[in-house]
Protein backbone atom coordinates (compact mmCIF):
# COMPACT_ATOMS: atom_id res chain seq x y z
CA UNK A 1 0.00 0.00 0.00
CA UNK A 2 2.97 2.68 1.11
CA UNK A 3 4.66 1.48 -2.51
CA UNK A 4 1.35 2.36 -4.28
CA UNK A 5 0.84 5.73 -2.70
CA UNK A 6 4.61 6.58 -3.41
CA UNK A 7 4.18 6.18 -6.92
CA UNK A 8 0.79 7.79 -6.89
CA UNK A 9 2.44 10.89 -5.60
CA UNK A 10 5.01 10.94 -8.03
CA UNK A 11 2.65 10.15 -10.70
CA UNK A 12 0.92 13.20 -9.17
CA UNK A 13 4.03 15.52 -9.13
CA UNK A 14 5.08 14.82 -13.18
CA UNK A 15 1.35 15.41 -13.92
CA UNK A 16 1.07 18.70 -12.34
CA UNK A 17 4.64 19.87 -13.06
CA UNK A 18 4.13 19.35 -16.57
CA UNK A 19 4.75 22.39 -19.12
CA UNK A 20 1.38 24.14 -19.97
CA UNK A 21 0.12 24.04 -23.87
CA UNK A 22 0.19 27.71 -25.08
CA UNK A 23 -2.99 29.03 -25.97
CA UNK A 24 -3.96 30.36 -29.19
CA UNK A 25 -4.18 34.30 -28.82
CA UNK A 26 -5.40 37.46 -30.94
CA UNK A 27 -4.68 41.10 -30.82
CA UNK A 28 -6.52 43.76 -32.21
CA UNK A 29 -6.93 47.36 -32.34
CA UNK A 30 -9.67 50.11 -34.15
CA UNK A 31 -6.62 51.87 -35.55
CA UNK A 32 -8.01 54.26 -38.74
CA UNK A 33 -11.94 52.95 -37.67
CA UNK A 34 -14.00 55.77 -38.89
CA UNK A 35 -15.82 57.03 -35.92
CA UNK A 36 -19.26 55.55 -36.18
CA UNK A 37 -21.81 56.00 -33.17
CA UNK A 38 -25.28 56.43 -34.60
CA UNK A 39 -26.09 52.98 -34.58
CA UNK A 40 -26.14 52.67 -38.12
CA UNK A 41 -22.64 50.48 -39.36
CA UNK A 42 -20.80 50.91 -42.26
CA UNK A 43 -19.07 47.82 -43.82
CA UNK A 44 -15.69 48.56 -43.51
CA UNK A 45 -12.25 46.26 -43.79
CA UNK A 46 -11.45 44.21 -40.86
CA UNK A 47 -8.73 45.62 -38.63
CA UNK A 48 -4.84 44.30 -38.02
CA UNK A 49 -4.97 41.45 -36.26
CA UNK A 50 -1.99 40.13 -34.51
CA UNK A 51 -1.72 36.45 -33.98
CA UNK A 52 -0.12 34.20 -31.42
CA UNK A 53 0.17 30.49 -30.96
CA UNK A 54 -1.93 29.25 -33.65
CA UNK A 55 -2.56 25.89 -33.38
CA UNK A 56 -1.06 22.92 -35.53
CA UNK A 57 -3.11 21.61 -38.28
CA UNK A 58 -4.78 25.32 -38.90
CA UNK A 59 -5.39 25.66 -42.89
CA UNK A 60 -8.35 28.33 -42.01
CA UNK A 61 -9.25 31.38 -39.33
CA UNK A 62 -12.98 32.25 -39.17
CA UNK A 63 -13.28 35.63 -37.51
CA UNK A 64 -16.42 36.74 -35.99
CA UNK A 65 -17.63 40.18 -34.04
CA UNK A 66 -19.91 40.26 -30.82
CA UNK A 67 -21.36 43.04 -29.60
CA UNK A 68 -21.26 42.06 -26.24
CA UNK A 69 -24.14 44.34 -25.11
CA UNK A 70 -25.65 43.59 -27.66
CA UNK A 71 -25.07 40.38 -28.73
CA UNK A 72 -27.90 38.94 -31.37
CA UNK A 73 -26.78 41.78 -33.88
CA UNK A 74 -24.79 40.21 -36.16
CA UNK A 75 -22.07 42.12 -37.54
CA UNK A 76 -20.50 39.09 -39.33
CA UNK A 77 -16.67 38.58 -40.44
CA UNK A 78 -14.82 36.68 -42.70
CA UNK A 79 -12.31 33.49 -43.22
CA UNK A 80 -8.66 33.81 -44.08
CA UNK A 81 -6.40 31.08 -45.48
CA UNK A 82 -3.95 30.49 -42.97
CA UNK A 83 -0.43 30.03 -44.43
CA UNK A 84 2.03 30.61 -41.06
CA UNK A 85 1.49 34.44 -40.75
CA UNK A 86 1.51 36.11 -37.40
CA UNK A 87 -0.64 39.25 -38.69
CA UNK A 88 -3.90 39.62 -40.79
CA UNK A 89 -3.51 42.83 -42.32
CA UNK A 90 -6.96 44.86 -43.05
CA UNK A 91 -8.97 44.10 -45.95
CA UNK A 92 -8.64 40.39 -45.60
CA UNK A 93 -12.53 40.70 -45.67
CA UNK A 94 -15.54 43.31 -44.31
CA UNK A 95 -17.86 42.74 -41.94
CA UNK A 96 -20.17 45.94 -40.14
CA UNK A 97 -17.77 47.98 -38.15
CA UNK A 98 -18.75 48.83 -34.29
CA UNK A 99 -21.36 51.61 -33.73
CA UNK A 100 -23.21 51.76 -30.72
CA UNK A 101 -26.56 54.28 -30.81
CA UNK A 102 -25.49 55.09 -27.51
CA UNK A 103 -22.15 55.31 -25.36
CA UNK A 104 -19.30 52.71 -25.16
CA UNK A 105 -20.37 49.13 -26.10
CA UNK A 106 -17.76 46.09 -25.57
CA UNK A 107 -17.02 44.51 -28.54
CA UNK A 108 -15.25 40.92 -29.24
CA UNK A 109 -13.76 39.15 -31.75
CA UNK A 110 -13.57 35.69 -32.44
CA UNK A 111 -10.90 33.60 -33.59
CA UNK A 112 -11.84 30.01 -34.90
CA UNK A 113 -8.58 27.97 -35.73
CA UNK A 114 -9.97 25.54 -38.41
CA UNK A 115 -8.54 22.46 -41.08
CA UNK A 116 -11.38 22.90 -43.30
CA UNK A 117 -12.67 26.72 -45.02
CA UNK A 118 -16.53 25.19 -43.70
CA UNK A 119 -15.50 23.33 -40.19
CA UNK A 120 -13.02 21.02 -38.73
CA UNK A 121 -12.44 23.55 -35.51
CA UNK A 122 -9.39 23.45 -33.98
CA UNK A 123 -9.07 25.76 -31.01
CA UNK A 124 -10.65 29.56 -30.54
CA UNK A 125 -9.04 32.67 -29.34
CA UNK A 126 -10.95 36.01 -27.86
CA UNK A 127 -10.12 39.26 -27.89
CA UNK A 128 -12.36 42.13 -26.61
CA UNK A 129 -11.53 45.90 -26.61
CA UNK A 130 -14.30 48.78 -25.81
CA UNK A 131 -15.62 51.19 -28.73
CA UNK A 132 -15.23 53.89 -29.16
CA UNK A 133 -12.21 54.08 -26.95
Amino acid sequence: MRILLSTFAIATTFALSAPAAHAFEIGFDWKGLKLCTSGNPNRVANPRFVLKDVPAGTQYIRFKLTDRDVPGYNHGGGVVKYTGQQVIEPGAFKYKSPCPPSGRHTYEWRATAQTRKNGGRIEVAKARRKYPE
